[in-house]
């Protein structure tokens, strides 16, 4: 295999072939939020990889964000079809041949059968009483959530109270990932976390700007929850958007070649991580 920046360049190339013939599910000029709810079934209709987005109670707004819907369904659409061109992973299918996504709230039984869960717009996060216990029992038995698309301080401890009392920090601290972690080596080897922007500010600061709240956003974090064996069960990417670099990759050819090789060289070694700890 390819190391470092040639990996990168084959990322980049490949992507970019593929999205001119159309491969992915991207659709153009699209509005987040208008998008039916596919619910995980009771029983997933094959063993294959999926990816379910969690559905959540939005405790506070944030500028730019719809709260769970944010980056829906595109995002893990366009993920997962990556994932199978340029991984061996099997990817779970409908009878069209196009990726399985689902939505799943915690206090679903269906949620045990999701090995991996996205949420996005995580500032906003407010859980009910009820999806604590649920919660608690999915990581612990090996479930995992990507928390991405929050922006600044205050989302930042919105975020940390909520998913504090799932996890308590006193047994399960929160801790920066570094940038030698295996994670970040799965496939592609990582050498800075992207900062990616969502593509209507993108579009109105000119391509130039990426941070989204000034100064308060200047820094990206890439910060994780592990078990006491050390396997992760929540990272969070703050100050980032990284799903809008899948989830608008055929939107606009200069916000795929500015953002998308890397956010798709780090999502694909999140999930090799995942599958193989």
């Amino acid at each position: 295999m390819v190391r470092g920046s040639r990996r990168a360049a084959a990322v980049a190339a490949a992507a970019a072939m593929l999205c001119g013939m159309a491969a992915v599910e991207a659709q153009r000029y699209f509005r987040e939020g208008g998008f039916a709810i596919r619910r995980a079934p009771p029983e997933m209709p094959d063993a294959e990889f999926v990816i379910c987005r969690l559905w959540y109670r939005q405790a506070r707004s944030e500028s730019m964000g719809i709260g769970w819907e944010t980056d829906y369904p595109y995002a893990e659409i366009n993920l997962t079809t990556r994932l199978s061109e340029l991984t061996r992973t099997s990817v779970s299918r409908d009878v069209d041949r196009r990726p399985n996504y689902y939505v799943v709230q915690a206090t679903d039984e269906a949620l045990f059968n999701c090995p991996v869960l996205v949420a996005s717009d995580a500032g906003t996060i407010g859980f009910r009483a009820t999806e604590i216990e649920p919660l608690r029992e999915y990581f612990l038995k090996g479930g995992f959530l990507w928390v991405d698309d929050f922006w600044g301080t205050p989302a930042w401890r919105q975020w940390e109270s909520e998913i504090g009392r799932v996890l308590p920090p006193d047994q399960y601290p929160i801790e920066d990932v570094a940038l030698d972690d295996p994670l970040l080596h799965s496939m592609y080897d990582v050498a800075e976390v992207p900062q990616i922007t969502n593509i209507q500010f993108w579009r109105r600061s000119g391509g130039r700007e990426t941070s989204e709240r000034g100064f308060d956003t200047d820094e990206v974090h890439l910060r994780a929850i592990r078990d006491h064996h050390g396997r992760i069960m929540v990272l969070m990417t703050h100050n980032t958007d990284v799903a809008d670099s899948w989830e608008r990759e055929g939107e606009d050819p200069a916000f795929f070649f500015q953002f998308s090789p890397k956010g798709y060289a780090l999502g694909i070694d999140v999930m090799l991580h995942i599958l193989t700890h």
